[in-house]
């Protein structure tokens, strides 16, 4: 079938028209092609750095509770002086109980005056006493557990140096001092002891804890064995009056002593109503 020319031209003007869109589509697809970005500059990279990876936070260490001191048990540190003498011997009472202890004892010339003063007050005291006058005066150590007193072995001379002797002439010392004192008292108890001087050591300490002994070393020293030179006897008690009143504190173990110092017995009877009214004087249980 022949087409007539009005057709043919009509045909070939459509085909004519769709190449030159299809053409001119083409063109302006290239021209939207996407630019790619310039490359950022050294300095620019450099400067925005990559943030570190987080880290899961470390739990602080958990600190065990402290324990408290059980029953029976003694407390240590700075609150409560327990046993702050040498080798460990104790210096406070425990409590805030004042106890008052004199060395050296029993003396016949002494000794009855202050255990006199003693029950007036109403004061029990504990009494350290050396064996060999204990066994030469029973009848004062009698006198001192009648009226209640604690008592506490002082050694047998007085030795300075008994620290230092070997664990078996130690322990001789003590039981020869402790048998003396229960001669006068058998039925009495000696919880204490007391090295001369204060010079204890960790053997003396071992033998009489052995011995069923506790070491008892002082809070306070007034020095009332000291005689200084050209020192009255009334700047003398003055002295040892001023140094108790000034440094007794609740539980203070105080040094003083019956022998052949009457000088500190008559500090006592100014001393033993002063102290009563501020404190409960006690002897060690």
């Amino acid at each position: 079938m022949r087409m007539s020319r009005a057709r043919k031209a009509v045909l070939l003007g459509v085909v004519l028209l769709a190449v030159s869109l299809t053409g001119r589509a083409a063109a302006q697809s290239t021209s939207e092609e996407p630019v790619a970005a310039p490359a950022p500059s050294p300095s620019a990279s450099a400067a925005v750095k990559p943030a570190p990876p987080s880290k899961t936070p470390t739990k602080a260490p958990v600190k065990p509770p402290k324990k408290k001191p059980t029953k029976g048990q003694q407390p240590t540190g700075k609150s409560i002086s327990y046993a702050g003498g040498p080798a460990g011997s104790r210096t406070m009472t425990g409590s805030k109980g004042v106890a008052l202890t004199f060395d050296d004892g029993p003396d016949p010339a002494t000794t009855p005056q202050l255990l006199k003063m003693l029950k007036q007050q109403h004061v029990k005291a504990t009494f350290c006493l050396v064996g060999k006058n204990a066994a030469k005066f029973p009848d004062l150590v009698r006198q001192i557990a009648a009226d209640g007193h604690t008592l506490c072995n002082h050694t047998w001379n007085h030795s300075l140096k008994i620290g230092k002797d070997p664990e078996a002439k130690i322990r001789t010392d003590l039981l020869r001092t402790n048998n003396a004192i229960l001669r006068a008292v058998p039925n009495g108890k000696i919880k204490y002891f007391r090295a001369p001087g204060g010079n204890f050591t960790p053997r003396l300490v071992s033998v009489a804890n052995k011995l069923h002994m506790s070491s008892i070393y002082w809070k306070l020293d007034p020095r009332d064995w000291d005689h200084k030179k050209g020192e009255s006897s009334a700047a003398h008690r003055a002295r040892v009056i001023a140094t108790i009143e000034k440094h007794t504190h609740p539980g203070s173990i105080i040094l003083s002593h019956d022998y052949a110092q009457p000088d500190t017995i008559a500090a006592y009877r100014t001393l033993l109503p002063y102290l009563r009214k501020r404190f409960q004087l006690i002897a060690l249980p």
